[in-house]
């Protein structure tokens, strides 16, 4: 499979893509975070298969998450490595509470 946008595919063409993400889901990598004086980061690393299948373009939190990233909230996509599209780059803001959690 040649790289395709999965948010582009077709109802059948994405029932096969799911079916792959739900196999390599298993597989996804998630760094330790790392930090600056301003934002935590981290870098997910997807299988190369599952990399194919991440738009050319920053994507939101729903649309990570349905290519099997699970991650937990506050995490912003921020930046694409165009020599490796299949390592997903995040930050958040230092110190990041849910808006439900916040005191």
């Amino acid at each position: 499979m040649g790289r395709v946008d999965y948010f582009q595919l077709d109802a059948a063409q994405k029932e096969q893509a799911k079916q792959l993400i739900l196999k390599l889901m298993p597989k996804i990598q998630y760094s330790e975070k790392y930090y600056d004086d301003v934002n935590e980061y981290r870098h997910v690393i997807l299988p190369k298969d599952l990399g194919k299948l991440v738009p050319k373009r920053l994507m939101s939190d729903p649309e990570w998450r349905q290519l099997g990233v699970q991650q937990s909230l506050g995490w912003e996509h921020y930046m694409i490595h165009k020599p490796e599209p299949h390592i997903l780059l995040y930050r958040r803001p230092k110190g990041y509470q849910p808006p439900n959690q916040r005191k």
